[in-house]
């Protein structure tokens, strides 16, 4: 085992976590974790899903106490009891799952807690305004949150980080709602803020964004410290994946083909109105055949999350129709097309796909829930044995099954969400970022349950923005722009520069049978 080294110039450290413990029911989440942050630099957290990672940042943030172990700032030690007291120590963190509220405006919600009962609210938005254009994040102040799609909202928390002008910003994983170009935008974002003294934790999952934007790296696993203080310009990405998840990665391989059958999804010039009042998508005509994954690509924005959504029916159409098997499904209620055999995958899964202040057996019976009653009530006993059984089949580390869903790792929440929708044997599965935010175990794991439900001849349809995943994962490949089908390619042959110019312009691509 590789040991924690010191990093350089020890007298510059703005942060040292020394020996934190931290325990939870049936849980080590923290096991004597070091950690030492350089001023002025970009330092790499990483690790599994449920390395131990956002437990420790939740530490250092004031959200959990740790249980023994000194958290010190510039040299002086700090016990938070709050958030408030680590953002009066100018530590301030970005959290995985967003905290804002929907119904109050982009600026409303980068200020709440730290301006006066009364604002005014354009002279806010004027200084909002100015702030996201010094730091490049393009958003609209007086914008409603609940309009903004996933990269959006996330640079809202960026920019709450920002405003409170944090020295120590915890970023957790936070490229997973952007582009490509957002991500580039984000690195010299960074570079700049590190430029000027302020320390940042960057914890991700995708190793060439850690080798390319942080200075140098902690890994984690199982709770303790592995290696710390790597230098990232002398340590390559198979060490790093070694050191994560303790044995030599493998490349993955492209699934085989399979055979596919008869359409068991299909869409006929569908439209329909985004959050905004404006069309979200129009005249998406398209279908799924039994066994084959059909990839949706596309940048963030384009219609993929309303597509998904009008699938589901959680969202109206304007126009044109939706079939199941033959069947139209275009009027009938979630519930409904449940039972019809559709699984549905969102991209928020804390805000659509589980329900944060329901415990994780709750959670897990939602789709199910009548199954588990005698009477008017919950078997409590039959709910707990049908969750323990999700819980073992789809790989869900957690203690208290009657504990909340919302102390799960994002890793963890994503594997309750994707098994409870697979539970059922659907026969069509639409998954909307199913991998984002999990390691490399993590993402592969969903990938495998992925191709076993094509392999079975579920119809499966991936929206990811995860293109190198797309061109690996799926047997056909549909790129939106702009709310348009701009073309369909074959993953096997199709070039990368080829489906970025149908992703980033609008002139039509032409289409492959």
């Amino acid at each position: 085992m590789t040991q924690p080294s010191s990093p350089r110039d020890s007298d510059q450290l703005s942060i040292e976590l020394m020996d934190i413990w931290k325990t939870f029911p049936g849980v080590v989440a923290n096991a004597g974790v070091e950690l030492a942050v350089r001023r002025g630099s970009i330092h790499a957290l990483l690790g599994e899903n449920g390395a131990g990672k956002s437990t420790l940042m939740n530490i250092l943030a004031g959200v959990y106490r740790p249980d023994s172990g000194e958290v010190r700032i510039d040299s002086l030690p700090h016990q938070f009891r709050n958030p408030a007291d680590a953002l009066s120590a100018g530590v301030g963190m970005v959290h995985q799952e967003f905290r804002l509220i929907p119904s109050f405006s982009v600026a409303e919600n980068i200020v709440l807690g730290s301006a006066p009962s009364v604002i005014n609210n354009r002279h806010v938005e004027s200084d909002v305004a100015e702030m996201a254009h010094k730091y490049g994040l393009k958003v609209d102040p007086g914008q409603p949150l609940w309009q903004l799609s996933m990269g959006e909202r996330q640079k809202v928390e960026i920019l709450k980080v920002l405003w409170r002008d944090a020295q120590v910003l915890i970023l957790d994983e936070p490229t997973t709602v952007l582009t490509p170009s957002e991500v580039d935008e984000l690195a010299e974002i960074l570079r700049r803020m590190a430029d000027d003294g302020r320390s940042i934790i960057f914890i991700s999952h995708k190793l060439h964004e850690v080798s390319g934007i942080c200075d140098e790296a902690t890994v984690l696993r199982q709770g303790k410290t592995v290696a710390g203080s790597l230098e990232m310009a002398t340590t390559d990405r198979n060490e790093l994946a070694r050191l994560m998840v303790g044995a030599s990665p493998t490349v993955p391989a492209r699934p085989a083909a399979a055979t596919p059958g008869k359409p068991l999804l299909e869409l006929q010039n569908l439209s329909a109105t985004g959050d905004r009042g404006v069309d979200a998508f129009s005249d998406v005509s398209f279908r799924i055949n039994s066994g084959e994954i059909v990839g949706i690509a596309g940048v963030a924005g384009n219609g993929q999350r309303e597509l998904a959504d009008v699938i589901a029916g959680l969202r109206p159409s304007n126009s044109g129709s939706v079939f199941m098997d033959g069947a139209d499904i275009t009027a009938i209620s979630p519930r409904r097309r449940f039972h019809s055999g559709l699984a549905y995958i969102p991209e928020d899964r804390l805000g659509v796909g589980l329900a944060p202040r329901l415990s994780i057996t709750d959670n897990a019976i939602l789709r199910v829930y009548r199954q588990q009653r005698r009477g008017p009530f919950i078997v409590a006993e039959k709910a707990l044995s049908y969750c323990t059984d999700i819980v073992n089949r789809f790989g869900v580390r957690a203690g208290d099954l009657g504990g909340p869903i919302a102390a799960l790792s994002g890793g963890n929440l994503q594997r309750l969400l994707v098994g409870r929708e697979l539970d059922g044997k659907p026969s069509v599965v639409v998954a909307s970022q199913p991998t984002r935010g999990l390691d490399v175990q993590g993402v592969k794991a969903i990938q495998d349950l992925l191709l076993d439900q094509r392999n079975s001849g579920a119809a499966v349809m991936m929206i990811s923005e995860d293109l190198d995943e797309l061109l690996t994962l799926t047997d056909r490949l549909l790129v939106m722009e702009g709310g348009i089908v701009r073309g369909e390619f074959d993953p096997r042959t199709a070039s990368r520069h080829e489906i970025g110019m149908a992703m980033l312009s609008d002139t039509q691509a032409t289409p492959q049978s």
